[in-house]
């Protein structure tokens, strides 16, 4: 199955495109697309990562819902048809 990475603002202009599809498998987790995602776009590691763990203030969403508040975690098991998400920091004024 295929896994769609939406991009936005900085994230999409460091990796290129605002969408990247990744090759997923049965059993697969966020945490795995993320890593497959890294590695069709390496120059998204360094604002995404800070030594191998995720950024606190980067938001992982699938199908809309934020992972690391939701569900799982990096550990969300993806089904078929998953949308996924990354999002920089957002302020506003």
């Amino acid at each position: 199955m295929t896994t769609e990475w939406k991009l936005f603002a900085d994230l999409a202009e460091r990796a290129g495109d605002k969408h990247i599809t990744v090759d997923a498998t049965s059993g697969d987790t966020v945490g795995d697309a993320l890593e497959k995602l890294l590695a069709e776009a390496p120059d998204l590691e360094e604002r995404v990562l800070d030594d191998g763990e995720l950024r606190s203030q980067i938001n992982v969403l699938r199908n809309g819902t934020n992972v690391l508040v939701e569900e799982e975690g990096l550990e969300t098991e993806l089904e078929e048809g998953d949308e996924l998400a990354l999002f920089p920091p957002v302020s506003g004024g």
